[in-house]
């Protein structure tokens, strides 16, 4: 607790020195960064059966310096996980330490980097470093980085080192090379836009399997094109990676050996007023690890679970719903090769696609009325891979276009318009399959549900307002019916307060239930809490119960458990 003291004051004596030396900063150079801590207070529950854990008390706390000077900029990140890190974080980040540094110098032709560094090729589909605290990832890479700029047009970057994994780094050696090369500039095109890119990464890691029959360096590569004319655009990108060990189940086999690929293509017209987006994508066997066996952390968790060592990006492609309700059943994107024999499932990645679709009935029109109305639909579908499957000993050959058993469906449509110059509205029609059997790859159950969710929101006056948000849920199975409503009220440009609630009032003891641990009587999962902005600093406090399942940001997800108690969160940026 010393140490988390000490660092929470630190940060606010830098925080401080930053807004009292900007002559000194104008002078000589310029530091900026900012401050996070996300601290939870857990509780007991008596109702639920829930006994806070030995250390109630617990925090995330990040520290972000950086200091800019010419060409040059040097930064650091601290991070606190004290007493302990939040519920289900990754148990590889504890205690206070330095989590990256860094050194770039930067030019228009030249950026290099040493030390930690994040970086993305093409769709990230191979390759992503990227940090999301919300998730617990921060998977940069330590090493160095390149990149140059012959001409607006032309960008190459080259790569070398080891993934972040907690506080240490993965084993296994990360090479990579990328391209962006700009035709419609090079051809001197006017009418149009035509990129195209492509790119190379490596993994090098030593095996103790003897005669293996794979490489110790797994090759990957990318290529991709995109088109824009007028309202149009089209891109499209393909991925290979070479043949590479399975996991089987979480440990690599020398005789499950095969290639990873996967090809995605997103296209649309867009104008004022209308737009349609497509999103196609086919996915086998891309789960790509900085080291190809997992940590085991306990019998029932790897490092997996944490979206640790995970070089490349796949998130789900499906509508990310502001809805609670809509996120009690949320798909994960199927990238890896799973076989179980004991209860017959096989699958060895995703197919399918969504669509969206926006479209606004102009101001003084019948549909449109006196502010204009607008409608917007989404509809995704996902499969696994048609194929023959072996169960033992494991095997799979996949057929290309063909869809297999279906994974998830989501069919929503928002309606929204302003009424008048202090009320608007907006009501959402969703429904859902979740097929947990084949997801989750256990002998369980499939959910049909269908969520209908109207809010509007009022001016009180030009700095006052209240937003209202009800939620119905319909299910034919697990849970049941749930009825949600949430009541915010924004005081000012400073202050907002809020009040909200789940409740399970169709809970079914007999039903057969996804999660068979937890909450079994009908439950009210109640939420207040309140923040107050200022200027670059916030801070927020609330009160209530965590409903288990996922939480997840841009179509990633981490799993928190059940829990009450209180939440407080501190950001600061300078």
């Amino acid at each position: 607790m010393k140490k988390y003291l000490f660092f929470i004051a630190i940060c606010s004596s830098i925080s401080v020195f930053s807004q009292t030396t900007s002559n000194v900063e104008k002078a000589k150079g310029r530091l900026f960064g900012g401050f996070e801590s996300n601290s939870q207070w857990y509780l007991n529950d008596v109702e639920r059966g829930i006994n806070h854990p030995e250390q109630p008390i617990r925090s995330n706390n990040y520290l972000l310096l950086n200091y800019n000077y010419g060409k040059w900029t040097a930064g650091i990140q601290a991070e606190s996980y004290a007493p302990k890190p939040l519920l289900n974080f990754n148990p590889k980040y504890e205690k206070t330490n330095l989590g990256t540094y860094f050194l770039n110098y930067k030019t228009e032709k030249i950026d290099v980097t040493a030390g930690y560094f994040y970086e993305q090729f093409g769709s990230g589909l191979l390759l992503r470093s990227w940090e999301d605290r919300s998730l617990g990832i921060n998977n940069a890479i330590r090493g160095g980085k390149i990149v140059l700029r012959p001409s607006e047009n032309l960008s190459f970057t080259g790569l070398y080192g080891n993934q972040r994994t907690g506080f240490d780094v993965a084993k296994g050696t990360i090479y990579g090379f990328n391209s962006d090369i700009n035709l419609s500039g090079i051809l001197k095109m006017e009418s149009s836009d035509v990129s195209v890119g492509f790119s190379y990464v490596g993994r090098d890691e030593k095996t103790t399997i003897e005669n293996p029959n794979f490489e110790e360096l797994t090759n990957s590569f990318a290529g991709r094109i995109n088109y824009s004319h007028d309202s149009f655009y089209i891109n499209s990108e393909y991925n290979y990676i070479s043949e590479d060990a399975i996991l089987y189940p979480i440990t690599v086999s020398n005789t499950f050996v095969k290639s990873g690929s996967a090809l995605l293509t997103n296209f649309g017209y867009s104008k004022k007023g209308v737009g349609l987006d497509v999103s196609l994508r086919r996915i086998e066997n891309m789960n790509f690890l900085s080291e190809r066996n997992p940590e085991v952390f306990s019998p029932e968790q790897t490092s997996l679970a944490f979206n640790d060592r995970m070089m490349n990006f796949v998130p789900s492609l499906t509508k990310q719903h502001h809805s609670n309700l809509a996120n009690i059943y949320v798909f994960q994107a199927q990238k890896s090769v799973s076989i179980v024999s004991d209860n017959g499932i096989a699958k060895a990645g995703e197919i399918g696609g969504q669509i969206d679709f926006f479209y606004e009935f102009k101001k003084g029109s019948a549909l449109g009325g006196k502010y204009g109305t607008k409608i917007a639909i989404n509809a995704s579908n996902w499969f696994n891979l048609n194929g023959d499957y072996t169960l033992y000993p494991p095997d799979y050959k996949t057929d290309f276009f063909a869809t297999g058993e279906k994974y998830f469906s989501d069919y929503n449509l928002e309606i929204s318009k302003k009424f008048n110059s202090n009320l608007q509205g907006s009501v959402v029609f969703i429904n859902q399959f979740y097929n947990h059997r084949l997801i989750a790859a256990s002998l369980r159950i499939e959910v049909n549900s269908f969520i209908i969710a109207p809010e509007i929101s009022y001016k009180l006056t030009p700095t006052k307002s209240v937003r209202i948000a009800a939620e119905h849920m319909w299910t034919d199975s697990d849970r049941k019916n749930w009825a949600a409503l949430m009541v915010e009220y924004n005081h000012n440009l400073n202050w907002s307060f809020y009040v909200s609630d789940m409740y399970n009032y169709g809970f079914d003891k007999n039903s057969n239930l996804i999660d068979d641990v937890s909450d079994h009587f009908k439950i009210h999962f109640y939420n207040i809490g309140s923040a107050y902005t200022k200027g670059s600093s916030r801070i927020a406090l609330s009160y209530g119960r965590q409903r288990g399942g996922l939480v997840c940001a841009g179509g990633i997800c981490r799993f928190v458990p059940p829990s009450s108690g209180v939440t407080l969160s501190l950001t600061k940026s300078f």
